[in-house]
């Protein structure tokens, strides 16, 4: 399940749960392309019980710099850290763009946990 809202700061937050498969993938990447590029955006994946490499891969180019908003993601471990590197996804230089960008929009991302 994938929640999303508009936070205080003006970020959207997107909160994954339950299993990040390659459906779940998609949803939040359907969601993605329908937020403006200009926008910033949080995806929270601390509440996912099971991630599926699938998914992850299916993910991966939804995040790719210049693709759509600036996306900063939390709450993913080591494992899914090194499965986006092997995707061409470097989430650490993400958070620094993404920073960077709203710095310039004048409010600040929420830094990954």
């Amino acid at each position: 399940m994938t929640d999303e809202r508009q936070e205080p700061g003006g970020e959207i937050l997107i909160r994954v749960d339950g299993t990040f498969d390659a459906p779940a993938a998609w949803d939040v990447r359907g969601r993605l392309g329908a937020i403006p590029a200009t926008s910033n955006v949080v995806i929270d994946f601390s509440q996912v019980r099971e991630f599926n490499d699938l998914g992850l891969a299916v993910m991966a180019p939804g995040l790719v710099p210049g693709y759509g908003p600036h996306v900063v993601v939390r709450g993913l471990r080591q494992h899914q850290h090194r499965m986006f590197r092997y995707f061409g996804v470097d989430l650490d230089a993400l958070r620094d763009l993404s920073r960077g960008a709203a710095l310039r929009h004048g409010s600040e991302l929420t830094p990954d946990s």
